[in-house]
């Protein structure tokens, strides 16, 4: 794994200054334009889930990029995918979960009936960084009576601190790669 995770790092874009002056953003696109990095993606993300939670039953997939790598898990181990969108963007009966942004709130919303009372899930993003948006996902999917067994980013910017809200919450955590230079 560490051949694969090596050609994932090197691949991964930076654009300073994006999306506000300051930031350093890591964009897991970059790498995807390689077809060995695919490859090499697919492989980190089912070993390390046949590994750690051979049990889990769905695969959930944050929007958007999250929606990429859920089906990718999903479609090898042969379980269910299902995504948590924003509000309005998902047809049929939803449960939404409301949750805080730096500067105001917005809304996270899954399908009534995707996910039965007792299933194992694991929830898939790109990156992680303050950890509002996992925090959410992970409310919302226990509201609808799912086992959050484990959380799965790419790349984590571990000096915003996404890891210690959501130990503190009682969730497992997995990142690949972690970065500390996000300014």
């Amino acid at each position: 794994m560490t051949a694969d995770l090596e050609l994932v790092k090197k691949h991964i874009g930076e654009y300073p200054d994006f999306p506000k002056k300051g930031i350093l953003f890591k964009d897991i696109f970059t790498a995807l334009r390689s077809g060995p990095v695919c490859q090499a993606v697919k492989r980190l993300l089912v070993e390390h889930v046949r590994r750690t939670c051979p049990d889990v039953e769905v695969i959930v997939g944050l929007e958007a990029r999250g929606f990429l790598f859920s089906l990718l898990i999903a479609a090898e181990l042969g379980v269910a995918c299902v995504p948590i969108r924003k509000k309005g963007k998902l047809p049929g009966e939803c449960v939404r979960h409301e949750y805080q942004l730096e500067y105001g709130t917005d809304t996270f919303e899954i399908q009534k009936g995707s996910i039965a009372t007792g299933q194992k899930v694991l929830i898939v993003d790109d990156l992680l960084a303050t950890g509002g948006t996992m925090d959410a996902a992970n409310n919302l999917v226990q509201q609808v009576g799912g086992i959050v067994v484990q959380d799965v980013v790419i790349m984590e910017l571990s000096t915003l601190g996404g890891r210690k809200k959501l130990e503190a919450a009682g969730f497992k955590i997995h990142s690949f790669l972690q970065y500390d230079d996000v300014e």
